[in-house]
């Protein structure tokens, strides 16, 4: 709990994940090690302390990951690579200026191979399709400097179909709005350039009635809040720029309340466990907030915003004015 966010407290949280290897759980989320520390990374950008966590050795994790037979990453050693893992990999690289590493004809063949006919992308050889993983693809492509060889129009062309009534996207054709999937799409469009597929307003309104009583945002009507959803419906909202419809002081609020005054760390919720994945988004949330002392995030790549800009890939997003002091 707090009124602030204790900064000191979640670098330790975020540095000591590496540290607990005899865990049963570290070795039940292997599935997930690329992400953690592309989340982790991230998280200790927008705090400032970037240089926490060892980079030579994170470099070397991301290498021992490159899958030689497919040309992308997976997200541990010996497992299957993925689209999400691989852009991970691809950001945490940037982020640690490390690109010169990769064989990036071998990972834009990677990427470009696993999209379907209908434009969705799949994650893997596997074929599970969804439009996080058409995310993930254009993302990665355009850190890449390789957006120029997607089929742009058969990639909007799915987006396109997966909108719906309410303004919202879902994860393919026919599901129902869900403020993550509304996130990819968004971004997906914004880095295309082709936000006119989206009804601004009406989606804007939809994320708006996220907020609940308590200040937190949640994925979809009926649902609970989510400390998650301050990034998945804020970028949308920063990308739209519409913040502003949103409660930003009852939203922040809410984030404090979710940290571990203990041992550092967000959770999704106040009283439950921390875990890096909360802890970067409730971060990213609070940086789009405003919220003094922290660095700005670009919310089109979930990136540092300054690295960004330097590459010449920033959007059209707006987040709110950062505040002196809390």
């Amino acid at each position: 709990m707090g009124s602030t966010l204790n900064v000191p407290l979640h670098v330790k949280y975020i540095q000591s994940l590496g540290e607990n290897k005899d865990d049963l759980i570290y070795h039940m989320t292997a599935h997930l090690r690329m992400n953690a520390v592309y989340w982790g990374l991230t998280a200790l950008c927008v705090m400032k302390d970037k240089d926490a966590l060892n980079r030579e050795e994170m470099i070397d994790f991301v290498m021992s990951c490159w899958d030689e037979k497919t040309g992308g990453f997976s997200p541990h050693p010996d497992h299957d690579a993925h689209l999400h893992p691989t852009l991970s990999a691809i950001q945490i690289l940037i982020m640690q200026d490390a690109l010169d590493r990769v064989d990036i004809p071998r990972v834009v063949k990677f990427i470009l191979s696993l999209q379907q006919e209908s434009g969705v992308f799949a994650g893997d050889e596997w074929g599970e399709i969804d439009t996080r993983f058409l995310y993930c693809a254009v993302n990665a492509l355009s850190l890449l400097g390789h957006l120029h060889e997607l089929d742009v129009e058969k990639t909007v062309g799915y987006i396109r179909r997966c909108r719906n009534f309410d303004g919202g996207f879902g994860n393919r054709e026919g599901a129902e709005s869900h403020a993550a999937q509304v996130f990819v799409c968004v971004a997906a469009l914004a880095i295309l350039d082709r936000l006119d597929e989206v009804d601004q307003d009406t989606l804007a309104w939809w994320l708006a009635e996220r907020q609940l009583p308590s200040g937190g945002l949640n994925g979809r009507p009926e649902k609970l809040e989510d400390v998650c959803y301050s990034f998945w419906v804020l970028s949308a909202m920063s990308i739209l720029n519409k913040i502003p419809w949103i409660n930003a002081d009852k939203l922040t609020a809410f984030i404090l309340s979710a940290q571990d005054p203990d041992h550092g760390g967000i959770a999704d919720r106040p009283g439950d466990q921390p875990d890096v994945f909360h802890t970067l988004f409730g971060v990213a949330g609070l940086s789009l907030l405003g919220y003094p002392g922290l660095d700005d995030l670009d919310p089109v790549y979930c990136m540092p915003a300054s690295l960004i800009e330097s590459k010449g890939l920033r959007k059209g997003w707006t987040a709110l004015p950062r505040k002196a002091s809390v």
